[in-house]
Parts: structure tokens; sequence; C-alpha cells
């Protein structure tokens, strides 16, 4: 079995950093070591590396003001694919889902977080030639190097995808100028391609396996993420198979500058797969930690519970087994997590569970109506938690007519989501629960076993080698399932979007056992849906798919707005209300806002005029207003 304490990047960087009140909150200063003794040799830069990493554990992971800080969940709950849902109490959960917010800055965690990594990506550009690097150490410079602008790019890219138009930081040092919003379209996306294209070129091919490093294959598989969304949505390119756009670059190390087309990125797509590196798992359960060895053995046993899901994987599939689950062969970017949380753990950025892949806790189940809330016999072999952001009906309904109409048994869907009633023997829900669809989310989902001593404890804790984070937690603590970045299937995907060769989408759908199909977006819109369901990917294709300010009969409003009038549970009961807009229409609050999220107002307050609230966020109107509805 894969050892599970993983090869996370892991520092205390609150020995190296504090924060000020400076630019947005978030500009580091080096404390007791100076910047000329510091980096002073490789092994400091590799500390910087690490810190710069870090940032990525507390999004994973940290639970500020009762949300995941997890960008990827966040779109999760703003997609058609999901609900706010959990309990009654959970307005941050709800607001993300009806594009309302309960106070002026309830998104402000992932702002200050996103630019707290950037400054830590500034930070290690800046000084690395501090160190004097000599003969092979060169390659070894580099590859750090490349790794500081390829993070640099990667937060930069979600903090717009996030808010827009935002300051864009390049520097430790940040002038006035710098300070200034500056168009995301012109600027912004111009940057983040330069930053991949130079971790592309600077980094090596050998980082990457398993080890929470970058390489020159993530930097490719970014640059299209990236350029499809600039494409898409500012330049209104819908169809990229047929349509192009081409994006002046910047020139900065392992960047000549130059542009870069539709062209250049199918070809470094294909430098990915030309490579031999990657493949597609065997079987699309490999991935996710509910395939695990311990559970498909106790399907097996005749002794207990058996879960028939799994049971006629061959063994060596299994999520714990050599090339499967964390660290797998489809696996090229991705955020790790290990026994390091602890209750009070210091520094600006971090967080008491950010070690754990809190998302295990978010999307658990809230049952128990009775106060036995994550006993075996109402959930194996799944463990309770906060319920938050359950599937939408839509998606299983959506699901269901395409494998009617098409003939087929997609794995995907039950490899995706729990069917409550059908999948658990006696399954309840909250009294104090809402939004629920009678789903649930399969692929992050905390595992329990017979085997385990309790009733609340995670699979992990069975694994050899195992013990327990310092949280004395295990439902809280010990959830170390890799969270998925970059996928190959992913890489496979776009390049059938970019070229029209449906030849890469058929080995995706090859696996998940639907027909090959010929090319048409439609086809292509469906797979990227039921492949990367709860990836955190729907919401900003839907955006791409749409095209900046394009109304209410958009893409995205029309599949946002076919949420409303289904049937929900809430407080308990079943079927109790049809799915409505807590102030006005889906449609009509992705039209007014883009899709972005309102910019935390003590951030414009700080920056005293140089940046400005998003379009569809005046607070003043009740229709951006979190009301109770249940």
């Amino acid at each position: 079995m894969k050892k599970y304490i993983l090869s996370a990047l892991v520092v205390s960087s609150a020995t190296l950093f504090t924060a000020c009140n400076d630019m947005l909150d978030t500009d580091p200063r080096v404390t007791e070591l100076t910047a000329a003794t510091f980096p002073g040799k490789p092994a400091d830069v590799e500390a910087l590396n690490a810190a710069t990493y870090s940032i990525m554990n507390t999004l994973g992971g940290g639970d500020q003001s009762g949300i995941l800080n997890n960008p990827f969940y966040w779109w999760s709950l703003m997609s058609d694919d999901c609900y706010g849902s959990g309990g009654l109490q959970d307005n941050v959960a709800k607001s993300l889902h009806h594009f309302t917010t309960a106070n002026a800055n309830q998104y402000e965690q992932d702002f200050i977080l996103l630019n707290g990594g950037i400054a830590r990506a500034n930070n290690q550009i800046e000084t690395i030639d501090n160190v004097p690097w000599t003969g092979a150490q060169k390659a070894q410079r580099d590859q750090l190097l490349g790794e500081g602008y390829f993070m640099r790019g990667l937060y930069t890219l979600w903090l717009t995808q996030l808010y827009g138009d935002v300051p864009l930081i390049t520097s430790t040092t940040v002038t006035d100028e710098m300070q200034q919003q500056v168009s995301a379209e012109e600027v912004i996306y111009p940057q983040i391609l330069s930053d991949f294209v130079s971790g592309m070129n600077l980094m090596g091919t050998e980082a990457g396996f398993g080890d929470g490093h970058a390489n020159k294959y993530a930097a490719e598989a970014f640059i299209a993420r990236a350029y499809m969304f600039w494409a898409g949505f500012y330049k209104k390119v819908s169809e990229l198979s047929s349509g192009d756009a081409t994006i002046t670059l910047v020139e900065q190390e392992g960047c000549p500058g130059g542009t870069l087309s539709k062209n250049d990125v199918v070809n470094y797509l294909r430098d990915i797969t030309n490579s031999g590196r990657y493949k597609l798992c065997p079987d699309f359960r490999s991935l996710w930690q509910y395939s695990n060895s311990l559970l498909w053995d106790e399907a097996h046993d005749g002794k207990g519970h058996a879960y028939e899901f799994i049971a006629d994987m061959p063994r060596e599939y299994c999520f714990d087994q050599p090339g499967m689950g964390n660290g797998n062969t489809e696996e090229i970017f991705q955020i790790q997590f290990l026994n390091a949380s602890k209750w009070a753990i210091g520094g600006t950025y971090n967080n008491p569970r950010m070690y754990s892949n809190y998302l295990s806790c978010f999307w658990g189940l809230r049952n128990g109506a009775t106060n036995d809330n994550g006993k075996r016999d109402k959930t194996y072999p799944f463990n309770q938690g906060w319920g938050q952001g359950t599937p939408s009906v839509n998606i299983w309904a959506d699901w269901e007519d395409a494998e009617a109409k098409g003939n087929y048994k997609d794995i995907r869907k039950l490899g995706s989501l729990i069917d409550l009633d059908h999948e658990l023997d006696s399954y309840t829900y909250e009294k104090d629960d809402c939004e629920e669809s009678g789903y649930a989310v399969k692929k992050y989902a905390d595992v329990n076993l017979d085997a385990c001593a309790a009733d609340n404890d995670s699979w992990w804790s069975m694994c050899p080698g195992y013990s327990s984070s310092s949280l004395d937690n295990k439902q809280q603590g010990d959830h170390f399932e890799d969270y998925y970045l970059m996928r190959y299937a992913d890489v496979l995907l776009m390049l059938t979007e970019l070229t029209g060769d449906a030849r890469y989408m058929n080995e995706v759908q090859a696996r998940a056992g639907v027909p090959q199909t010929a090319y048409s977006l439609k086809a292509v819109q469906d797979e990227r849906r039921w492949e990367f369901a709860f990836e955190g990917l729907r919401f900003n294709d839907m955006r791409r798919w749409s095209g900046i300010d394009s109304g209410e009969n958009s893409y995205a409003a029309v599949a946002l707005e076919k949420q409303s009038g289904k049937s929900i549970t809430v407080r308990g009961k079943r079927n109790a209300m049809n799915m409505a807009h807590m102030t006005c229409s889906w449609a009509k609050r992705y039209a007014a806002t883009n899709g972005f999220l309102p910019k935390p107002q003590a951030q414009i307050t700080l920056m005293n005029g140089k940046m400005e609230q998003n379009p569809g966020w005046d607070l003043a109107d009740p229709e951006t207003q979190y009301k109770v509805l249940y």
C-alpha cells in the first residue's frame, strides 16, 4: 500500500515572513534574515519555494468563516452542478450558489491568500540569484525559477478568474502604479501566459511525478487552460476548433516575448501526449479513495458490509495500489496533504486544517435526524461531514438523459455521485439541512470501514504507518486524498476542443464505457461536464462558452436558470420545496456579474480609490444580498 504521508511541500513560513498593512495586506517582509544574506545557498531557495507552494495547502484545506478556501470548491458551488445546501446556518455556501453576499468582506480570504502566494513567488523570482549558482547547479536554479514563475502565473490566474480586473503585482516593491487595477483581458492574461511560458522553458521534465512540484508538462497544460479561458471569455471565441485568437506575451527570463496563438497551444498539448509520461488510469474509479483496497477487501470477505460498486474492480486497480490514486499515472498537478494539521498553526496565511483535504469534510454526509450523524449502519462506506455543496438535481437528470439517448451506462455517474436513496441502506436527512437533492459527492467523500475503531474514523487510520494529525480528530484532520488541479484527461479533452479531432475525446469516452462520438462542441461540453464533475472546472467552462457580457441567454445563464423549480429536501422533509433563487434569478445574477465575485470592501478601502467594485455587486442593491429562505 502506498504510504499515506505524502511528499507535500510544506514549510513553517512564519519564521521567514510577517504581514504588514501595505498593499493588499499581503506584502511579506523578511524579518530576521535580510535580502543581503538570504537566500544564500540552494537550500534557502528550496525553502522559499516550499513557502510559495504552501499557500495551496491553505487554499485546499483551510476552513475560514465557515467556508472552504479552495477556489475550485467555490466554482463548484457557483455552477449548475451543485447547490449551496448544508445547514440552515451555512450562509456562505448558499451565498456563493445564489450569487449574493451576506457581508461586504465575505469573499476576502482567497483575495488575501492568492495575493500572498503572488508575493512569495515574486520574492522567490527576485532573490534567486543571491545564491552563487555554479556548474551543475544551473539546472536546479532554472527549475526553481521556473516553479516561481509558474506559481505566480497560477495564483494570478485564480485571482483574476475570481475577482476580475485587479492590480497586477509583479515585484516585491509595490509602486503606486502597480497598485492600480488593470484590465485582465489586456494586461493580466498576457502576464499569466508569459509566466507559464517562462515556467515551461525553465523547468525540466523529471520533477512533478508524485512529488507535488510543477514541471514543464504542468506549465504546458496550464498555458492551454489559461489561453482557452482568455480566448473564450474575453475574445468570445466560443468554438475554438474553428476560431483563433493571438495574445502578445511579456519578455522576461524564459519567455522571449512575441505572441501565443492557438497553434502554439496545440503544439504544447501534443508535447505532453507525445512524451508518453502520462496515461489514463485503466478504471475511472481508481482515481478516488472509495476504491481503496481495504474497502475492496471488505466487499469480498463475506463478513459484514460489502460495497458492491467497486466489487468488480481488479484489486490492482484500487486507489492505494501502485500507479493509482495519489500520484497516479494521469495526475499532472495537484495539491497534496499530510498529517501536519494543528489547532494552532501560526502565520498570516496559515489555517489549523490547512494540511488536511478539508473538501472531504465539507462534502461529507449530513446524515442523522436523530443525532446519529455518521453511524456506519446509516452511511457505510461513507463518512459524515458538513453536507455543503450537494449535487444538483440537474446533473443527475441530465446525465440519465444522456445515457438513455445513447443507450449506455457511464461509469462516471455513480463514480462521481452517491445516490442516497439507492446506495445507502438507512440514510436520513438532518432536521436543519436545506437544498438537499437526494445525491452527494462521491469523488472526494471520506470512507469508513467495518475495520475502523469508531463510526467517524477515516479509512486512512487503517493504513500502514498511520499516525493521526495533532487535531486528534480523524473526521476533520485525517483527509489525505490529492486534490487534482490538472489531469491527463483534461489535456485530451482540451486537444479535441482546440483541434476538432475526436480521437483524444474518444480515449476518455472509452474508459467510461461511453460510445465514441464524432467531434461537436456539444459532445465536448458534455464530456467535460461528466469527466470533471465536482472538480471545479464546470463553472469557468460555462463562462468561456458564454463570453463576457453575454446576457441572460448565454450558455451559463441558461444552464444556471434550469435549476429553478426543481424539488428539494429542506429541514429533513423530502420534496418540501421547489428550488428558487433567493433574490431574483440565476440568469439575472450571472448576467449582472459575469460570474465574478465582489472584491472585498476592506481591500477596496485599503487601495484608496485605485480598485473598483465589480459590476453587479452594488451592495445597496437588495438583489446582491443574502436572504434567509429556509
